[in-house]
């Protein structure tokens, strides 16, 4: 349940407070006066603050400002003796949540008050989240970004939003093209239909035909009723393609056709499927490359090609990461409740330090991961390091110098780091699927984990 700051110069009253809210579930937290009890509110958080009026040092009004000063939303709750209520009156006209006099039944007032309190709270905060989630679902996805790269994309996306034109976003894993791909159909004439998305890279290949495609009764073992497939989920809406750059040959040229033609047949099907479906692609490979190579047909990658946007990686505009840093905790408090008030000065510079090879993404774990240990309202580098133990250390830097086999070899190494970090970080710990994004074998992983003193960062395969 909440955390309780009392705030009581007599002993015998503040024991007897703090074992009845105790034994009401609440945590519970003591200021003898009003310096220590402003001291504490401006070094932690609370979700209720019960105070005295008339207290040594500093009294329960000044209490109430501090607390109004350090979470305007924070309620107060203000104990009077008979003959000060005019007193607590002003107390109410100064914020307070209400006043409760110190009588015989004070103790069950103040529980009915209490618990008034935090369900007041509790619905607001699901209200909250509420708006939030009909906001993303309804309304245009929030992009958070104020560097000049970030501008010019957000113009890019604005210019071919209105138009039909097939777009291909192009970036590192971990930079939000599926973000920008819902902005695009947000702003498009299509929003008001369906944005379907399919991921490429996480369907096995002898799915990957079927989810694209649907598949009628009888296609295969497993079909026994007809399914449509993405392109009929996403008629008169917008398809997104994420990792376009893993498709088949064969899917490669079913996809040609259907960006041709708008026509296909279901797996196992004779007759053509006409749909009018906007296409959105994403890759994080070089397709022009693997066109070279002949893994990517040259005449799809043409038609995918149209308006190519290039989503610059998190590490090349560095200004953008406060703002993002400021989205995410408000994002995770209100999903959590916890009252984060902010982000210490000393853990902002770490943050802006670190090169983020996964992104926005990385980014975003890492903030939730602070929000959920922290336990002060400030979030300080203790909490980002949390189970990463290091992570926000810059990468050491190459030696330049000596032989040229030396400095060859040595970028060899800090590339190899830096890419099993990155496909730790991808697959959350798990040494498996960090092995298969890599491409080696398990136990090559493992040497190189112990190679590089990567421990911390795997989490096993759980």
């Amino acid at each position: 349940m909440g955390r309780i700051l009392v705030v009581e110069d007599k002993e015998g009253m503040r024991r007897m407070l703090r074992e009845t809210l105790e034994g009401a579930g609440y945590q519970v937290a003591e200021a003898v006066d009003g310096v220590e009890a402003i001291r504490m509110l401006n070094a932690s958080c609370y979700d209720l603050v019960l105070t005295d009026l008339k207290l040594p040092k500093k009294d329960g009004l000044a209490v109430l400002k501090a607390a109004k000063e350090s979470d305007p939303q924070i309620p107060v709750i203000v104990m009077t003796a008979y003959g000060t209520i005019r007193t607590a009156v002003e107390a109410m006209k100064d914020g307070a949540y209400d006043y409760v006099e110190k009588d015989e039944e004070l103790v069950d007032r103040l529980l009915i008050l209490i618990e008034r309190v935090f369900e007041q709270r509790r619905l607001f905060t699901e209200n909250l989240v509420l708006r939030e989630e009909l906001a993303e679902r309804m309304g245009f996805p929030k992009i958070v970004g104020v560097s000049r790269k970030m501008q010019e994309v957000s113009s890019l996306v604005q210019k071919v939003a209105g138009s039909q034109a097939t777009v291909l976003l192009l970036g590192e894993s971990g930079t939000g093209k599926e973000l920008f791909a819902r902005a695009i159909h947000q702003m498009s004439p299509r929003h008001g239909r369906p944005f379907v998305a399919l991921n490429s890279a996480a369907i096995p290949e002898t799915l990957l035909e079927s989810e694209l495609f649907g598949h009628e009764r009888g296609a295969f073992t497993s079909a026994v009723a007809l399914k449509p497939g993405k392109f009929e989920l996403a008629d008169r809406g917008t398809l997104f393609l994420d990792e376009i750059g893993e498709l088949s040959q064969a899917v490669q040229a079913k996809l040609l056709r259907v960006l041709q033609d708008q026509t296909f047949e279901r797996v196992g099907g004779t007759r053509s499927v006409e749909v009018d479906v906007r296409i959105i692609a994403a890759t994080n490979s070089d397709l022009a490359k693997a066109v070279r190579e002949r893994r990517f047909r040259e005449d799809l990658y043409f038609r995918l090609n149209v308006f190519p946007i290039m989503i610059p990686p998190l590490r090349e505009r560095p200004e953008d990461i406060q703002p993002l840093v400021e989205h995410f905790v408000a994002k995770f408090a209100v999903e959590m409740r916890k009252p984060i008030r902010s982000v210490s000065e000393e853990a902002l510079k770490a943050l802006m330090r670190y090169p983020w090879p996964g992104n926005v993404r990385e980014l975003e774990n890492f903030v939730e991961r602070a929000v959920i240990l922290n336990q002060t309202g400030i979030l300080e580098i203790k909490d980002f390091v949390g189970l990463d133990r290091g992570l926000l250390t810059q990468e050491e830097p190459l030696n330049l110098t000596g032989s040229l086999h030396k400095v060859s070899q040595q970028a060899s190494q800090w590339a190899e780091k830096r890419l099993i970090r990155q496909a730790l970080q991808e697959s959350r710990g798990n040494k498996s699927k960090a092995a298969e994004l890599l491409q080696v074998s398990y136990k090559t992983l493992l040497t190189k984990i112990k190679e590089y003193g990567l421990e911390s960062q795997s989490e096993g395969d759980g």
